[in-house]
C-alpha cells in the first residue's frame, strides 16, 4: 500500500463563516467545495492549495465528534489525510499494521469519497484519514 498524495489537512474550527471569511482571504479565492455532512454532524469547506485541500470543520451539533474534538482540545489541526489508490487494500494494510479505525471504513466524505479514519494512539497523536483517489462507491 502506498498513498498516492496529501490529499487535505483538516482544521477544526469554532466559527465557520468567520473561518470562511478568513481563509478565502488568505487564499484570494472562495472555498472550491462547501457542504454539509450530516452523518458526521459537520459543515465544510475546501480550500484548493495545488493538488492539496485545507478543510475548515465545523460542528452542527453540540455533541458532533468535532465538538468534542474542540471542547477537549481547543480549534485547530484536526487530522491529515492521504489519498489512496485502492481504497479496500489499503485499510487492511492499515489494520495490519496495527492501526485501529474509529468508524466505518465505507463511510462517505464530504466530496463524496470514500473514507477511513484511523486513531491517533497508534500515530504519534495525529488522526489520519484515508481517502478513496477516485470516486467509485
Amino acid at each position: 500500500m502506498r498513498f498516492s498524495h496529501l490529499d487535505h489537512v483538516g482544521i477544526a474550527v469554532e466559527d465557520f463563516e468567520a473561518a470562511v471569511t478568513r481563509y478565502t482571504a488568505l487564499h484570494g479565492v472562495p472555498p472550491a467545495h462547501v457542504t454539509t455532512v450530516p452523518s458526521e454532524q459537520v459543515q465544510v469547506a475546501m480550500f484548493a492549495v495545488g493538488p492539496t485541500k485545507i478543510e475548515l470543520l465545523a460542528a452542527t451539533d453540540p455533541q458532533s465528534p468535532i465538538a468534542r474534538f474542540i471542547a477537549k482540545r481547543g480549534p485547530g489541526l484536526h487530522h491529515i489525510a492521504y489519498a489512496v489508490t485502492d481504497f479496500d487494500a489499503s485499510v487492511a494494510a492499515l489494520q495490519a499494521e496495527g492501526l485501529t479505525p474509529i468508524q466505518r471504513p465505507t463511510a462517505f466524505g464530504a466530496e463524496g469519497h470514500r473514507v477511513a479514519f484511523f486513531h491517533p494512539k497508534e500515530t504519534g497523536g495525529v488522526l489520519i484519514e484515508i481517502v478513496s483517489a477516485n470516486f467509485s462507491k
